[in-house]
């Protein structure tokens, strides 16, 4: 058939990619609840909180005194 090409394999492999990002976050967010429930707290999460988002300003950022 003339309307098969390129096009198709590349929507096949779009679907593919989509579904296994579906099924990785799924598993994510069944770990975080086990580790909820187990009252493990994610080691990342906690040094966002701790640091926030100013504090990780970089010193070429900061006006000089000169």
């Amino acid at each position: 058939m003339p309307g098969r090409g390129p096009q198709t394999f590349k929507k096949r492999q779009k679907e593919q990619q989509r579904k296994e990002r579906s099924q990785e976050k799924f598993a994510k967010r069944l770990q975080r609840k086990a580790d909820r429930a187990a009252g493990i707290l994610p080691q990342e999460d906690d040094d966002s909180i701790a640091l926030g988002p100013d504090s990780q300003e970089s010193p070429s950022e900061s006006p000089s005194g000169s």
